[in-house]
């Protein structure tokens, strides 16, 4: 997969969303990167988790969030699983499950119903390694404030407010991913 091309693909006329989510998911990537680096018991695949590392977003242009250029008419929240329906399109099933299963820590059916979430009632859980990397490592960075790492306690507090699971799992992820 040639991810620049592919970003470039559906980023060429919004340069500034372009440039945050290249900033963004290269972080990401990095931190997927040295994880695989510092790990390697876990056998995971680097070329693949710095692929879909990059394209973990790439659904942003469709949402709604002006604060980071992105002019869509989807809630923000959609980002993913549009992303993997794209992905899907481009012959890429494996980075389309990166995409719709990083928000969070995941999601259930029941967590989207009981929230009335606009999302399809299925579970959004990651599965593999290369999912769960790639949903731990993004935790750490955001979109609007660019080139900063948070905290592990700033990540754990704004998982919090979502409920407990979220906090256990990204917990776990920590003692198996550092």
């Amino acid at each position: 997969m040639d991810f620049l091309a592919l970003i470039d693909k559906y980023y060429a006329d919004n340069p500034p969303l372009k440039e945050i989510l290249l900033c963004h998911s290269r972080q990401v990537a990095d931190r997927c990167m040295k994880i695989a680096r510092i790990h390697p018991e876990l056998n995971l695949d680097a070329g693949f988790l710095e692929e879909a590392a990059m394209v973990h977003d790439i659904g942003i242009f469709m949402t709604d969030a002006d604060g980071i250029h992105c002019h869509g008419e989807a809630p923000y929240l959609c980002h993913g699983y549009l992303g993997a329906e794209l992905m899907r399109r481009e012959g890429y099933e494996r980075h389309a499950r990166v995409c719709e299963r990083h928000t969070g820590t995941g999601l259930t059916a029941e967590n989207i119903a009981e929230r009335n979430l606009p999302l399809p009632h299925r579970d959004f859980l990651p599965e593999t390694l290369e999912e769960q990397v790639i949903c731990y490592a993004d935790k750490y960075f955001s979109k609007t404030h660019l080139g900063e790492e948070k905290s592990y306690e700033k990540v754990v507090a704004s998982l919090q407010k979502y409920g407990e699971q979220g906090v256990i799992t990204f917990r776990k992820w920590r003692e198996l991913f550092e």
